[in-house]
């Protein structure tokens, strides 16, 4: 495909992912790769810790060496902005400039951005996101002034965040609407479990509040919370979740439900036109539902996935969701998919922070969670991709092999 054209808007993770699979797989045709940002793709998750509290450079996580992108033949634009994409020229339109670049193949991968804030004084000076390196230099340097923060957001950004900060030796006060750090994905067994952790590392939390309006004349100097409360803080992080950047897509007219729809192989709603990474809501046809996931693991092996179907193949993309944080002297991985369940149990020791939560749903495990425990990642993708009921006392005993998958699931499941 010598004369063919591959473009790739959004230089992120799974933009660089898919140049990189394209040239793997043997494609040797032109490959444009666009981004907004300055520098070249990188990985997102040190910018919440080891990069947040200085212990990592800023090219120590760069998606692919610098010298790949020449070496490879890689068109790789970086502080260039896509203004719009013409579906029916197949062109993407570049910048104020309105240069125009022909593809044949387009995968749209714009990632996405932090949520605002959008209360009185949530403009002031002293109110940082965090999203890119930049938004991490500035909150770094912020940090260095600061005394007092408040997070906004018990999430995984606004849990990674207060640890890092705390680590840091502020006073960290984290607010969020929910009981307990992170109680919405995962539930109030294992939510406790990193309430008790914050806490015995110092960081307040004022939990089952929203925030009312952020507080200050020149720079932030509080948040008032909406039951009345006023915290102090001369830096304030907002980490309330993020949105997926679909504005390209909806103006070119692609179907949108809050991510880009794709079918299982990642092809959007238009001909030649794919999605992946946080962008893209797709079929899970293990799941049968839609996914959009975001989180580094599926920015990755997606935009590999849409390499390969923009060079035709037709395998769906069934990989299990997968993400991890670490946080303090706890580690964790966490896979599948629970939107709800009736049961959370554990193997190992929950006091210790050396354990394995299970998330079942008639009786089967639909998600689980390894905590300080390494190397079982494969196990626990089997066992959930069968979609047997297991034997729950089996389940949490040490000495049954996570790996033995008929000991671990009833004979009735099993026969």
């Amino acid at each position: 495909m010598p004369d063919q054209v591959f473009a790739i808007v959004g230089a992120g993770l799974a933009g660089a992912n898919t140049a990189q699979q394209l040239r793997g797989e043997g494609f040797d045709g032109r490959i444009v790769l666009i981004g907004e940002e300055p520098e070249r793709p990188y990985e997102r998750p040190p910018l919440s810790k080891e990069y947040l509290r200085g212990e990592q450079a800023a090219g120590a996580f760069e998606a692919l060496d610098e010298s790949f992108y020449a070496e490879h033949d890689i068109d790789l634009r970086t502080s260039t902005r896509v203004s719009r994409i013409d579906l029916a020229a197949r062109e993407v339109v570049l910048g104020e400039e309105a240069m125009r670049q022909h593809y044949d193949q387009l995968l749209i991968a714009t990632g996405s951005d932090a949520r605002r804030l959008r209360v009185p004084g949530h403009d002031l000076p002293g109110v940082h996101y965090l999203r890119t390196i930049e938004d991490a230099d500035a909150l770094r340097d912020a940090a260095g002034q600061a005394e007092r923060v408040v997070v906004v957001g018990s999430g995984w950004i606004g849990a990674e965040v207060s640890a890092s900060l705390r680590q840091l030796g502020l006073a960290v006060t984290m607010v969020g609407r929910d009981a307990a750090p992170l109680a919405r994905v995962l539930g109030p067994e294992v939510s406790s479990l990193y309430r008790d952790l914050h806490r015995e590392h110092g960081v307040e939390l004022i939990a089952g509040v929203g925030v009312a309006a952020l507080r200050g004349d020149e720079v932030v100097r509080g948040v008032e919370t909406d039951d009345g409360r006023r915290i102090d803080a001369d830096l304030v992080v907002v980490g309330i979740g993020s949105q997926p950047r679909t504005e390209l897509a909806v103006a070119a007219g692609l179907e949108v439900e809050r991510g880009i729809v794709v079918d299982a192989t990642l092809r959007a709603s238009a001909p030649g036109v794919y999605a992946a990474g946080d962008v893209a809501a797709a079929w899970h046809p293990v799941l049968e539902t839609r996914l959009q996931v975001e989180h580094w693991d599926n920015a990755r092996r997606q935009g590999r996935h849409a390499a390969r179907s923009m060079l035709g193949a037709r395998d769906p993309f069934v990989r299990l969701p997968y993400f991890y944080s670490d946080q303090f002297d706890l580690g964790m991985e966490y896979r599948g998919y629970a939107v709800d369940w009736d049961r959370v149990v554990f193997r190992g020791a929950p006091e210790r922070r050396e354990f394995i939560a299970f998330w079942l749903k008639d009786g089967r495990v639909t998600a689980a969670m390894n905590a300080n425990i390494w190397k079982v990642g494969k196990p626990l993708a089997a066992l959930i991709e069968s979609g047997r009921r297991v034997d729950v006392q089996r389940l949490q005993d040490d000495s049954v092999p996570l790996d033995d998958l008929d000991a671990l699931t009833t004979r009735q499941a099993a026969s």
